[in-house]
């Protein structure tokens, strides 16, 4: 293949990066771009020279070499299902679903199909996060501990349950992925929401929620999330294994050991380019860096309904300790 011409479902802001993105690769034409706001599928392609399709149908008949899928939680199933009937390599921006029915449905279509697929977890492709893997090699992994404190974004749709899902499940599923990585899986989740939305009309999710896991390493853990701030004021990963201690963010890796302190940098909009530019590789033939497949993003999604779902319940939930869904195409290196 030579040029890769990608088609977008969506045109909302996470649509919008990937359009900037993709628009610099010299081997990508953005051929067009739908969504339910028709102005705004105009809008974004405009500014890229692309076209406006009224929906995915007649986006999918223009013959894309490959689809992103940027649609809210609510809206993931239907579009997922017409661009694998079509069969066209796939990108689809976590979460991949609202719920976990819609999850499997797809992941089912897509193993049945033998389709390539990408999510868009991109903190994997920080280098820290291997380099993070790397020092834990060996080690025993005691203590887990993450964290999304930040705002309500502002679109109508991500303070309501059935819209969003939640801050675990839109938020901080990309710590709960890193924690998969980093730590391994969890068998058994309990979790708690303050019962009290955010001061913002039609909210009806938790302002705050704080969980406890266990993993079948045997090590236990912590995360929380909080939604009742005007700014992004805290996203972390804590690690404590014997001798040392590491936190993990976009911005870079702290390691603390017997050597004492160092610091590695990190730049996230370099992991948000990789991201893409995996997956145009793989679609294009040249390459294989692929490191969220949907299978294995559903295994990140399963672990965040679990936490939200105790949250919501007040009582435990426990997980399969290690399916081949969950352990499939895990990497966060080349």
């Amino acid at each position: 293949m030579g040029t890769c011409r990608v088609g977008l479902v969506g045109a909302g802001g996470v649509a919008q990066r990937h359009a900037r993105v993709l628009a610099g690769f010299a081997d990508v034409d953005l051929l067009g771009v739908t969504d339910v706001r028709a102005e705004a599928a105009a809008a974004l392609a405009g500014a890229h020279g692309a076209r406006a399709f009224a929906d995915v149908d007649a986006l999918l008949a223009a013959g894309p070499d490959a689809v992103y899928v940027c649609v809210p939680p609510f809206a993931h199933g239907p579009v997922e299902e017409a661009v694998v009937d079509a069969g066209v390599p796939m990108f689809v921006e976590k979460p991949v679903a609202l719920d976990l029915l819609t999850a499997e449905r797809i992941a089912g279509l897509v193993a049945r199909r033998g389709l390539l697929t990408a999510v868009g977890h991109h903190w994997r492709y920080l280098p820290v996060v291997g380099q993070a893997r790397d020092l834990l090699a060996g080690r025993r992994i005691r203590l887990v501990s993450g964290s999304w404190w930040d705002r309500v974004p502002p679109v109508d749709w991500w303070c309501r349950r059935n819209g969003s899902g939640g801050p675990v499940v839109e938020q901080a599923a990309h710590v709960l992925d890193l924690v998969r990585v980093l730590a391994g899986e969890a068998t058994e989740v309990t979790a708690y929401g303050d019962g009290t939305p955010p001061p913002v009309d039609g909210a009806d999710i938790d302002s705050v929620t704080a969980a406890t896991l266990r993993f079948a390493g045997g090590a236990v853990g912590t995360l929380s999330t909080a939604c009742v701030l005007g700014w992004k004021h805290r996203v972390v990963l804590e690690i404590l294994a014997d001798g040392l201690a590491l936190t993990l963010t976009e911005d870079g890796l702290v390691v603390r050991d017997a050597d004492g302190e160092r610091r590695m940098p990190a730049d996230p909009e370099a992991a948000r380019v990789a991201v893409d530019r995996a997956f145009v590789d793989a679609v294009r033939g040249v390459a294989d860096d692929v490191r969220v497949s949907y299978a294995e993003a559903l295994a990140t999604h399963r672990l965040a309904l679990a936490v939200a779902d105790s949250a919501r319940t007040g009582r435990p939930v426990r997980l399969a300790e290690a399916t081949p869904a969950a352990t499939a195409g895990v990497s966060v290196d080349a």
